[in-house]
């Protein structure tokens, strides 16, 4: 991880001034203010601001449905039917600003996620530093051949080297050449913003992502989950850690209904209720189609 002097400066002048406050306050998330967690080989994540806790959404909750939740006794109680229940709006009552440093092809992945603010360095007006994401050797994996946005196996000897030495090789030799074009010997050189296109995907970047945590924990379910790429599942298991110390009722929750829940069809659950019948059900007979059923068999276990 490399944060920068500038920014390493600004988080302990932050971190040696703590503030009172009136605000409602989150300890568990007060421990990972200003402090970055490192990710990949120089990417890192790190809380810069929040709003809300569990309290937060009850409140919300209890504002908005009035009588409808008088029947649920305590605040994990509460939080627990509006996850199972899909009530969004209490959730969108938390926000979390993060500061997030990372290779450009994993923020093209990130910025599909479009219910955030997002301000990110600008190449333009700066030069970016010569770091590139390169592979650790056990992260390298030939294509799938059953799925085409997937992995297959690892490579390994040689032809792991072959390849390490070409994303080393070619970052160096596309970095130096960038440099070479915004500086011309003391002449006007390139303007940066042309100058940034030669440069790499795997060229670090970095950007302010402000997000409320209904939307945060839709992009956890896609992208901590195990069939997410690599590169960018780090960054999502880094955070969950973050927020299962913010607001832990609501991370339980998630983890049950999201993480480790399934949506069933109604096809689905007409099979379910024939397996209960002790009727045989196949693939033939169920009404799925055979990557339906693959799927159904594979909720089932």
């Amino acid at each position: 991880m490399t944060l920068s002097p500038e920014q390493q400066a600004e988080i302990d002048d932050l971190r040696a001034s703590p503030q009172p406050t009136l605000r409602t306050v989150s300890e568990g998330m007060e421990k990972h203010l200003y402090s970055a967690v490192p990710v990949l080989d120089h990417g890192f994540v790190r809380v810069v601001d929040y709003m809300g806790d569990d309290a937060a959404i009850c409140q919300a909750a209890r504002v908005s449905y009035g009588k409808g939740t008088k029947s649920v006794q305590n605040d994990e109680g509460l939080i627990r039917y509006l996850m199972r229940h899909w009530h969004s709006t209490p959730f969108e009552m938390c926000e979390v600003k993060l500061h997030v440093k990372l290779p450009v092809f994993v923020a093209r992945q990130w910025i599909r996620h479009r219910t955030a603010n997002v301000n990110e360095y600008s190449a333009r007006y700066s030069i970016l530093d010569r770091e590139f994401y390169i592979p650790a050797p056990e992260a390298l994996a030939a294509q799938s051949v059953v799925n085409n946005q997937g992995r297959g196996e690892a490579l390994e000897g040689e032809e792991a080297e072959r390849v390490l030495r070409y994303l080393r090789d070619d970052a160096m030799r596309a970095y130096d050449h960038y440099e070479e074009m915004i500086s011309q010997d003391g002449q006007q050189g390139l303007a940066r913003e042309l100058a940034r296109m030669n440069l790499p995907a795997n060229v670090y970047t970095q950007w302010y992502w402000k997000v409320d945590l209904h939307n945060l924990l839709h992009f956890l379910r896609l992208r901590a989950d195990a069939h997410a790429q690599y590169e960018i599942r780090v960054y999502a298991d880094a955070i969950c850690d973050i927020v299962s110390d913010w607001v832990p009722f609501a991370y339980k929750a998630f983890e049950d209904y999201r993480m480790g829940g399934a949506t069933l069809s109604s096809t689905a659950l007409d099979c379910v209720r024939r397996m209960l019948k002790g009727e045989e059900v196949t693939q033939e007979n169920s009404g799925m189609s055979k990557g339906e059923w693959r799927e159904f068999v594979g909720v089932l276990g």
